[in-house]
């Protein structure tokens, strides 16, 4: 029970700590005000050739500026736009150019009223550069003709131009569409990431990917990156984001995770340990009748070395040495004391 109300209040301080070190949403929409300006730095690239689109591709460089002139009572904006770009591809081929102009737009729905900025091939679209900044997470917005959901409210953003990171509303937008211009005839599946000033709602930058694929196996990848240079409106700094990209609530989960398997080793370990206790072996007497006795060698044995069977009987012969009898002239052993043939006298 002890360690269940550990555990528990260690939760609810985790818990308590991720929300207090949160910063707040911004709790007041903002609405644009004449002067309202930002300056921008976009990059577009066509590569990732495929099939008989190769070896082709192109790179436009642009610098624009977006400025709002006039917020009128009913919430309708008049702003001006300003741009050039550059464009070079690998057929050698380079040109530049630029535009500029007036439009309106409305800042409660976000459509535009009167003109664009420019923007070709939309039916009644939002404006690109400008959201309501009190949108949830979770909660969705209209880009041009793409609705983005809001992924995170205070997301930490690499601002190229300025070399830190700022806080960011990051909104995602996947979609697919018919591409039929220029650049041919391809189906185009693309994912939009873009960031707002979490207190204006303004652009800050995004990343645009496009895939372009026909039913021949060619395409290639259309790629558009964004990123305001200067701006009216003060960018709050943002800490960099851990090596592993993780929202509050996932870090919850792995701490909250991290805890359960803790107590459920504290719980195995306490078992263990009052299993071991009553498992100790009795005290017992030393058994002296199981000491083997000491080593003793064994007894010489009696070797016999008599052999079993009779030897074979050995004749020794001897030579004897003889001489002749002086009185018959036969031989006479020299042992003999007598001739045995004639009898006399061998001395």
């Amino acid at each position: 029970m002890r360690s269940r109300l550990l555990l528990f209040t260690v939760i609810v301080i985790v818990l308590s700590l991720s929300l207090a070190s949160t910063p707040s949403h911004a709790s007041a929409r903002y609405v644009p005000k004449a002067a309202d300006y930002f300056n921008y730095h976009e990059i577009i690239d066509v590569n990732n050739c495929q099939g008989n689109y190769c070896p082709y591709s192109d790179h436009t460089v642009t610098d624009g500026r977006e400025t709002m002139n006039t917020a009128y009572p009913n919430g309708t904006v008049a702003a001006h736009y300003n741009y050039s770009w550059s464009f070079s591809n690998s057929s050698g081929y380079h040109s530049t150019g630029s535009s500029k102009g007036n439009f309106t737009y409305s800042s409660s729905t976000f459509y535009y009223v009167k003109g664009t900025d420019n923007q070709t091939g939309y039916v009644n679209p939002t404006v690109w550069f400008y959201i309501d900044n009190t949108v949830p997470k979770s909660g969705t917005f209209e880009l041009l003709n793409t609705q983005m959901t809001v992924l995170d409210t205070n997301a930490s953003y690499q601002l190229a131009s300025q070399s830190r990171y700022v806080q960011s509303i990051h909104g995602q937008g996947s979609s697919s569409y018919q591409r039929n211009d220029a650049y041919g005839n391809f189906n185009a599946a693309y994912t939009w990431d873009a960031y707002f000033d979490r207190t204006t709602g303004y652009i800050i930058g995004y990343s645009y990917v496009e895939h372009d694929t026909d039913n021949s196996g060619n395409g290639f990848t259309y790629t558009d990156t964004l990123y305001v240079t200067t701006t009216s409106y003060s960018l709050a700094n943002a800490s960099a984001p851990p090596a592993s990209s993780m929202g509050i609530s996932s870090l919850l989960y792995l701490i909250i995770g991290l805890a359960v398997i803790a107590f459920i080793i504290i719980i195995i370990v306490v078992i263990a340990v009052i299993v071991r206790r009553r498992a100790r072996l009795p005290q017992h007497a030393y058994d002296y009748s199981r000491t083997p006795t000491p080593y003793a060698p064994p007894a010489p044995q009696n070797i016999d070395l008599e052999p079993k069977q009779q030897p074979p009987e050995q004749v020794v012969i001897r030579e004897v040495a003889k001489v002749k009898c002086k009185y018959c002239g036969a031989l006479v052993a020299t042992t003999a004391l007598v001739c045995p043939v004639c009898g006399g006298p061998t001395t």
